[in-house]
């Protein structure tokens, strides 16, 4: 072969490989371990003494496997945020584990779907080709905002995603559903959820912490509010009672619990 047309050859395809653009959203959540309680009516989280960190969810498996994508095929990580100044710390976290850039609007969310709407009116002219977001956040559980953002965009949306592959313009996913999984292939840009099992959780070394200095962190201004929903109040569940143990020749009795106080019969 033409030696020109090899050398034409491998630039085209590195242009190809470093052309795919990944937005990956990520959440400020408490620590699994803090402790938790409300203020002001049982209407506000109470933060005095918790840690935040990153939604393990967004950071051990969409930003890692978005890094990973990047490290087989070229392109850009960009993260994206919905919060104020405290999150850039979590943000910068991110950075440090490879992400190129970031950006953070600067608002706090109403709702799930004002944070999806924040997210969608900064993304929708940028060319994204794959978004990516954990299954859900670890305070509230909802698992709304990758199926607003998506609808938002008019894109394609694949939940609970433990298995992504790309080939050319095309995604391979495997999604979690009821008894199973279910393998999907599609075109890009998509969103996808995260789940367990999408890709292996990375610590940022010392030399991804001084980078990250260094690395943009834009912050840009809101879209008007897409408020749906107030809070009335939070509720603290009811701890857990100790077990009851039944003798297993005293049925009556097992019947009993199960009907008065288990309530299941």
């Amino acid at each position: 072969m033409n030696p020109q047309l090899i050398e034409v050859f491998i630039k085209t395809e590195q242009i190809s490989k470093k052309s795919m653009k990944i937005l990956v959203c990520v959440s400020k959540t408490p620590d699994t371990t803090a402790k938790v309680s409300f203020i002001e009516g049982d209407k506000v989280f109470n933060t005095a003494g918790v840690q935040f960190i990153m939604n393990p969810y967004d950071e051990w498996y969409a930003l890692v496997r978005a890094l990973e994508l990047q490290e087989q095929q070229g392109g850009t990580v960009t993260m994206i945020n919905v919060g104020n100044a405290d999150n850039d710390t979590i943000i910068r976290k991110g950075l440090a584990i490879g992400a190129d850039d970031a950006v953070r609007i600067d608002t706090i969310p109403a709702d799930g779907m004002d944070c999806a709407f924040q997210i969608s009116e900064y993304a929708k002219d940028k060319g994204f080709d794959l978004i990516l977001l954990g299954k859900e956040t670890i305070d509230y559980n909802g698992s709304e905002v990758g199926s607003m953002l998506a609808e938002f965009l008019d894109l394609p949306y694949l939940s609970y995603a433990n298995q992504l592959d790309i080939s050319e313009n095309k995604a391979t996913v495997s999604c979690e559903i009821e008894g199973g999984t279910e393998n999907l292939e599609v075109e890009l840009p998509i969103v996808l959820s995260a789940a367990k099992g999408l890709a292996v959780q990375r610590i940022a070394n010392m030399k991804g912490i001084m980078m990250a200095k260094s690395k943009p962190l834009n912050v840009v201004a809101p879209a008007p509010s897409m408020k749906t929903l107030e809070v009335v109040k939070y509720d603290i569940p009811v701890g857990k009672t100790s077990v009851k143990m039944v003798d297993p020749d005293n049925m009556t009795e097992l019947v009993r619990l199960l009907h008065e106080e288990a309530k299941v019969i």
